[in-house]
């Protein structure tokens, strides 16, 4: 019988990523959604046991922890990140959950301005303090946000828009952390109350990431550094949330006072091969990136 994991936020980013990848490894996936839609059909036609969860009701949790030897543990970047660690810790516990890998940021950071980094720091030291076996992951920005609405548009007009300053990382696309995050679920053993960074293999600035992007693209890509007031400022318009504009405002800071620097071969010690870099992510992904110019 394939050992049974629980990965909640199915129908989101690295948690659908990580549900194609653990089925791959021939895990048992249990997938917690909120709610019963195509994109949960989708990963029930996959071979998912699809069971619907509330992140803010204790007892959904507990419940679909039952018989559950793992979980992926991820939530967005909205309030209640707190309110919700509280209760799948406390879920854990109960059910005897072996392993809890926790999806964290590199910015985590109690001193942030931003209050997602600051509650993601604290939502580590929850689940350290209530004593379930825990791993946690700090993966930098992702490659994937270069498809987000608000740098998409920009990037096929050829310009990469962002308060980056002379700041570096190594940017980790969602797939290679699908790949990380069922890895750790069908063999925790080993990593158990560690932290692992998650990255790109190659640390750049944004200058490096758009010449990176014009070689793969085949056009001229411009990185545009801004203040970050007058970049949040336009992402309010865009209409992106009031609590996620002033995660960016903080993040970003903190980016460029060289919190998300540094790259590892973390992904390829787990899975066997390494992370995609900027270039092949984005040829991956041209026809979306080179689209409406």
């Amino acid at each position: 019988m394939s050992k049974k994991v629980l990965i909640t936020g199915a129908t989101g980013d690295t948690g659908g990523a990580a549900v194609h990848e653990a089925i791959a490894l021939g895990l048992h996936v249990r997938a917690m959604v909120r709610k019963i839609d195509e994109r949960s059909d989708a990963l029930a036609a996959l071979g998912a046991e699809v069971v619907v969860g509330d992140m803010f009701d204790v007892n959904s949790i507990r419940a679909a922890l039952e018989g559950v030897e793992a979980a992926y543990f991820v939530y967005p970047v909205a309030p209640g990140l707190l309110h919700a660690t509280v209760n799948f810790a406390q879920a854990a516990k109960e059910a005897r959950t072996k392993a809890v890998i926790n999806l964290s940021q590199r910015s985590a950071n109690r001193h942030s301005t931003s209050d997602s980094c600051r509650d993601t720091f604290i939502s580590e030291e929850v689940f350290n303090w209530s004593g379930v076996p825990v791993i946690h992951l700090r993966p930098t920005y992702f490659l994937d946000w270069l498809l987000y609405p608000f740098q998409l548009p920009y990037l096929q007009h050829g310009v990469l828009r962002i308060p980056a300053g002379k700041g570096r990382h190594s940017a980790i696309a969602v797939a290679d952390q699908g790949r990380a995050i069922a890895a750790l679920l069908k063999n925790p053993e080993g990593h158990i109350g560690t932290t692992i960074d998650l990255s790109g293999p190659a640390e750049m600035d944004h200058e490096q990431m758009a010449a990176e992007l014009s070689e793969a693209l085949g056009r001229k890509i411009v990185f545009q550094d801004l203040p970050i007031d007058e970049y949040t400022a336009s992402l309010t318009e865009m209409g992106v949330p009031e609590y996620v504009v002033k995660h960016f405002a903080g993040a970003m800071l903190d980016y460029q006072n060289g919190h998300m620097s540094g790259a590892d071969n973390n992904v390829e010690k787990l899975t066997g091969r390494r992370s995609m870099t900027v270039g092949e992510f984005a040829r991956l992904h041209a026809d979306r990136l080179n689209a409406q110019r």
